[in-house]
């Protein structure tokens, strides 16, 4: 199956993804009341309420039911197509900036080092937002959204998925780990902290509502940054309340026109970012030695290095001539000293001066001018027992 989805792996540089609700974050309205439940007859206040009441009187799921009505609602008046769907979206307003935002902070992250990937994740039809004219672009890395499945006439027949406020964290976790196929199973698997392609301190998620309050909070539990946007029309009150209850950091008006407080937040994260990023890679770098130091210790703990080790702490303690005698004896046996052996055995040599004066005896030079035949550049140490030898000619 693994060669069967293209995924995406991890980075030479930081990536930084930033996920977007649609409706009331990108956009000042429902997609589908901005021309949509007109055309087909209803008034928007009457078309929600009639979703809501669906859903209620049959154990629906809210966005399945307004689903339905729209396959429902447009039958003999017009054919609900793929195309239909993105001229619908073709049509939706957009908050001042949008068109022009995603563009210009991804060349602000690539001026800052910093990988940056726009993602959409929304209760909102995905062929209507595949219409608006930034996703024609190629803005967005993916779109998951609700969206329908087509005949062969291109005809809207069946939901193909649908995507609620519980289940919208899912796709979290696929961008964390380059899993964006929504049929990859491999989302389940387990990766190594340090190789999952955008981990969720290298999140943003950006939306308007209670709706996105699980993504809001899986984010901000994993030090990630989660913002609130709010039309000034509307007010703060909704976004009060969701940094009152620490469900967003921030939040800021969907304002997305350069020099706005939302330039200039997503901005810092992204310089905050780079920064951080360079922390996070010393600290690999840190925990690496400290992983091939214990699987050295482990190798220490063989038979052959153990009896070693015993060896050079016997030397070190060693205080008459017969004891060095016979431990010159089992060192000489020993066939292979690592470097740091070999650095060790040379600094007893010079600090135990019994050992020192011991130089000149036969076995023991020996054995030590067959370490230092071993060594390519001498250390302090090593060098102070060639030059002892060499005075014994």
């Amino acid at each position: 199956m693994a060669g069967f989805f293209e995924r995406k792996t991890k980075e030479d540089k930081p990536v930084l993804a930033i996920c977007y609700d649609f409706d009331h974050t990108l956009s000042p309205d429902d997609m589908q009341a901005q021309g949509f439940i007109q055309e087909v007859g209803w008034s928007v206040a009457d078309f929600w309420k009639g979703t809501t009441r669906l859903a209620r009187d049959n154990d629906m799921d809210a966005n399945l039911a307004y689903m339905l009505m729209m396959l429902e609602e447009s039958r003999g008046k017009f054919a609900l197509t793929r195309q239909v769907l993105m001229d619908y979206g073709a049509r939706v307003q957009l908050f001042p900036g949008v068109a022009e935002w995603f563009e210009r902070i991804r060349e602000y992250g690539r001026q800052q080092g910093v990988i940056v990937e726009h993602y959409i994740i929304s209760s909102g039809i995905k062929e209507m937002i595949e219409g608006t004219e930034m996703a024609k672009k190629g803005a967005f890395t993916e779109i998951y959204a609700s969206s329908f499945y087509f005949n062969e006439k291109d005809e809207a027949v069946w939901p193909a998925m649908a995507v609620n406020y519980t289940n919208k964290t899912q796709f979290l976790f696929r961008i964390e780990k380059g899993v964006l196929d929504v049929n990859d199973p491999a989302v389940n698997d387990n990766f190594p902290q340090e190789e999952r392609r955008v981990p969720f301190r290298n999140m943003v998620y950006i939306g308007d509502s209670d709706t996105d309050v699980p993504c809001m909070r899986l984010v901000n539990a994993y030090g990630g940054h989660s913002i609130g946007v709010y039309a000034p029309e509307s007010g703060k009150r909704k976004v009060y309340k969701m940094l009152r209850e620490n469900r967003i950091k921030y939040y800021a008006e969907a304002d997305y026109r350069e020099d706005s407080a939302l330039d200039w937040l997503l901005k810092s994260i992204i310089q905050s970012t780079a920064a951080n990023e360079q922390l996070e890679a010393f600290h690999y770098t840190l925990k690496n030695e400290v992983e091939n130091f214990a699987q050295n210790e482990m190798k220490r703990s063989a038979p052959e290095t153990r009896e070693k080790e015993r060896l050079i702490q016997a030397l070190a303690g060693s205080r008459n001539f017969a004891t060095t005698h016979m431990l010159v004896e089992r060192l000489l046996s020993v066939p292979n000293w690592t470097k740091e052996e070999r650095d060790e055995l040379f600094r007893i040599g010079e600090e135990n001066k019994q050992i020192y004066y011991m130089l000149g005896d036969a076995r023991l030079a020996k054995f030590y001018r067959g370490l230092l035949a071993q060594e390519e550049e001498d250390s302090l140490f090593a060098r102070s027992i060639r030059e002892a030898l060499e005075a014994q000619g």
